[in-house]
C-alpha cells in the first residue's frame, strides 16, 4: 500500500493546534516521515503566538503502534527473517526516538493527548512525554518489548518518572494488555474518560486561559525530572536499545511476530490434568 503524502494533519481552534497522526498504512508508527513531520510542527506551533497548546491525536482504531518495523525493510519480495534483520539494523533510530521524546516533553507549550485507540510500545514513551492525557474507552495499552526480545530502553526517560514503579514491573516484565482506567491508575495517562471530548474541555478551557510565561514556567516545574532522566540516561539506554535489536533473540522475535508465530524461546504451558 503507498504511503499517505503526510503523515500528520495539523488544524488550529481557539489557541489549540490540532496535530492528527493520520498514517493507517503502518498503525501510525514512528516512521521517518511521521518524526519529521512532528518536528515541523511543534517549531511552527512554538513560534506562532497564538497557540497556546498543542493536541495531540489519531486517525484509525491505534494511537502509535511504536517504531515502523517496516521502512528499513529488505524490499516487498524479502522473506520474514530478512525484513527482522533490516528492522534491528538502525543504530541511529534509538537515539532519534529519544530526541523526539525529549522536544516533547521540552516543549514549552503544553502538549495534551487525546487517545481512543491502541498504544504500543514507543508509542506510550510518545503517550508519557506529554504533559495531559485523556483516554477513551476504546484505549487499550502493552509493552510488549520483552516478548520479541527487547526492552523498553528509550522510552522509560519519560515513563518511569509518571508511572507507579510496582505496576511497570509487571507491565514491562508480562507484556500484559491493560485498559484505560488501568492507565490511569498507574500514571501512564491522566485521566479515563467514557466521553474524552467532553472531559477534555475543561482542560483545554483552563489551557486557553493561561498566559505564556505562566504556561512555559509551571511546565518547567512539572517536568524536571524527566528531563534529568533524558539528560542522564540517553546515551546509556539508546545504546542498550540498539544492542538488543541487533541480538540473535530480537531477530527471532521480529521473525516469530512477523510470521505470527510463537518465538523459540516462549515455554508452552502443560494442559491441565
Amino acid at each position: 500500500m503507498t504511503a499517505p503524502e503526510n503523515a500528520l494533519r495539523t488544524t488550529t481552534e481557539d489557541g489549540i493546534r490540532t496535530l492528527t497522526l493520520d498514517s493507517p498504512h503502518n498503525r501510525n508508527a514512528l516512521s521517518a516521515r511521521l518524526v519529521g513531520e512532528l518536528y515541523e510542527e511543534l517549531a511552527r506551533a512554538e513560534e506562532d503566538t497564538s497557540v497556546r497548546a498543542v493536541l495531540l491525536t489519531h486517525t484509525g482504531n491505534t494511537f502509535c503502534a511504536g517504531a515502523d518495523l517496516n521502512e528499513a525493510g529488505a524490499g516487498a519480495g524479502a522473506g520474514a527473517e530478512a525484513k527482522a534483520e533490516a528492522d534491528a539494523a538502525p543504530s541511529d533510530g534509538p537515539t532519534a526516538l529519544a530526541a523526539l521524546l525529549r522536544a516533547i516533553v521540552a516543549f514549552p507549550k503544553p502538549v495534551v493527548a487525546r487517545v481512543t485507540g491502541h498504544v504500543r510500545a514507543g508509542g506510550t514513551g510518545l503517550l508519557a512525554a506529554c504533559d495531559i492525557s485523556v483516554a477513551g474507552p476504546g484505549a487499550t495499552f502493552a509493552f510488549t518489548e520483552a516478548r520479541i526480545g527487547v526492552a523498553p530502553a528509550v522510552i522509560s526517560m519519560p515513563v518511569l518518572p509518571r508511572t507507579d514503579p510496582r505496576a511497570m514491573a509487571r507491565y514491562y516484565l508480562t507484556g500484559e494488555r491493560f485498559g484505560p482506567r488501568e492507565a490511569a491508575r498507574i500514571g501512564l495517562v491522566t485521566l479515563a474518560a467514557d466521553d474524552p471530548d467532553k472531559a477534555l474541555a475543561p482542560i483545554l478551557d483552563g489551557l486557553r486561559r493561561g498566559s505564556p510565561q505562566g504556561l512555559a514556567e509551571s511546565k518547567r516545574l512539572v517536568t524536571r525530572e524527566v528531563l534529568a532522566a533524558f539528560d542522564r540516561d540517553t546515551g546509556t539506554l539508546a545504546e542498550l536499545s540498539a544492542r538488543l535489536f541487533a541480538s540473535d533473540e530480537a531477530r527471532e522475535g521480529m521473525t516469530a511476530f512477523l510470521e505470527r508465530r510463537e518465538p523459540e524461546w516462549a515455554v508452552r504451558q502443560a494442559p491441565a490434568r
